[in-house]
C-alpha cells in the first residue's frame, strides 16, 4: 500500500487530495438482496463528495471518516483487471451480470490517470461477462469503443445519475460532478453509439428535487437524448450519510432542518413520502414517450437498475 500526495502535481484533478494505492487481492464481490448478484469498485472513497451518497459508510470499515475524508482520501486498487482477468478465467464463474459503480462512481477524475475502469470492462469483454455501469461523469463516452464490443459479446447498459438540470443546485449537492448538460450530452453520446443507457434520477431528496416540475425536466431531457430508460429511488440516509446530508442543510439550506429531522426519524423517507415521489415520477414518464434509438444488438442484454425501479 502506498500513499501519494497529489499536491505537487499541477493541473491534476484531484491535486490536494490523498491518494493511497492498494493492491486488491480479488475484486469481484458477491451482492445479496440486489438486482444483481455482482459488483466491482475500482476505487474507495469518491472525488464527487456528493452530499447524499449513500456509500460513505464503507469509509468506516477502513476507520476513515465518511464525511470529512470521503472525497479527500481515495484508495486505487491498482491491480484491479489483473485480478479480474484471474477471477473471470476460473471455471466456476458463470458469466452473471456484473455491476461496476454500486459505492464509489467508475469515472471519478483519477480514472483519466489510473484507467482501472477501462482495464475492466475490457477483461469483461474477453471473458464474455455482461455488465451494467451507473456513474455521474461524462468520462464514461472515452469508453465508447469497449463499451460496444462488450454489448456485441456480453451485453452491457449505461446508467447517467441526473438528478436536477438545475446547474446551480447541481453544484449545491454534487460539488465536484460535471454540470447536468454535460452528462446529458453523456447519453446522447452512448445512445448514439447503439449503447443501452438509462438516467438515473436518484437520488431524489424530497422538499429539495422533488417538485414536479424539476422531475419532469429531467425526464423530458433523459428521452430526448436518447435514455431507453428512467429510474429513480428517494434519498435513503443512515448514520453517516445523515451526518454529512444535514451538515449540507445547516450550511445551505437551514430552513429545511427541523422538517428533515422530522421526516428522517429513521433511514428512510415516510411512505406518504416515496409514494409521492413514485406518483410523480410515473406522471412524468407517462407524458414524456420513450425515443426511438436503435441499441447494439446482444446476446445477453444487461437490463439491470442498481435500485428500485418503479
Amino acid at each position: 500500500m502506498r500513499a501519494v500526495t497529489l499536491l505537487e502535481q499541477a493541473g491534476n484533478p484531484v491535486a490536494g487530495n490523498e491518494v493511497v494505492e492498494a493492491p486488491a487481492k480479488s475484486l469481484l464481490n458477491r451482492v445479496d438482496g440486489m438486482p444483481f448478484a455482482w459488483s466491482i469498485n475500482c476505487y474507495r472513497g469518491c472525488f464527487h463528495q456528493c452530499v447524499f451518497c449513500y456509500a460513505r459508510r464503507t469509509h468506516a470499515y477502513l476507520n476513515i471518516d465518511g464525511v470529512t475524508d470521503w472525497g479527500s482520501k481515495i484508495h486505487v486498487k491498482t491491480n484491479a483487471p489483473s485480478v479480474l482477468r484471474a477471477e473471470l478465467a476460473k471455471r466456476s464463474w458463470r458469466h452473471e451480470t456484473v455491476a461496476i459503480g454500486t459505492v464509489t462512481d467508475p469515472y471519478q477524475p483519477l480514472e483519466g490517470r489510473y484507467k482501472l475502469t477501462r482495464g475492466v470492462l475490457e477483461a469483461l469483454r474477453d471473458y464474455h461477462t455482461p455488465a451494467a455501469l451507473i456513474t455521474r461523469s461524462p468520462l464514461v463516452v472515452r469508453d465508447i469503443d469497449v463499451l460496444q464490443q462488450l454489448a456485441r459479446v456480453a451485453g452491457v447498459s449505461v446508467s447517467v445519475s441526473i438528478a436536477t438540470l438545475d446547474e446551480a443546485l447541481a453544484r449545491e449537492i454534487e460539488p465536484t460532478v460535471a454540470p447536468p448538460r454535460q452528462r446529458l450530452r453523456a447519453v446522447r453520446m452512448l445512445a448514439e453509439a447503439g449503447i443501452t443507457v438509462h438516467v438515473a434520477l436518484a437520488p431524489i431528496l424530497p422538499l429539495i428535487t422533488d417538485s414536479p416540475e424539476n422531475i419532469a425536466a429531467v425526464v423530458r431531457a433523459a428521452r430526448e437524448a436518447g435514455a431507453s430508460k428512467v429510474w429513480h429511488n428517494t434519498l435513503y440516509l443512515h448514520e453517516v450519510t445523515r451526518d454529512a446530508f444535514f451538515g449540507y442543510l445547516r450550511e445551505r439550506r437551514p430552513e429545511l432542518l427541523a422538517e428533515y429531522a422530522s421526516l428522517y426519524r429513521g433511514k428512510y423517507a415516510p411512505a406518504h413520502v416515496a409514494s409521492g415521489v413514485d406518483r410523480r415520477v410515473r406522471e412524468a414518464l407517462r407524458s414524456s414517450p420513450r425515443p426511438h434509438v436503435a441499441p447494439i444488438q446482444t446476446r445477453a442484454p444487461a437490463q439491470i437498475s442498481f435500485f428500485d425501479e418503479r
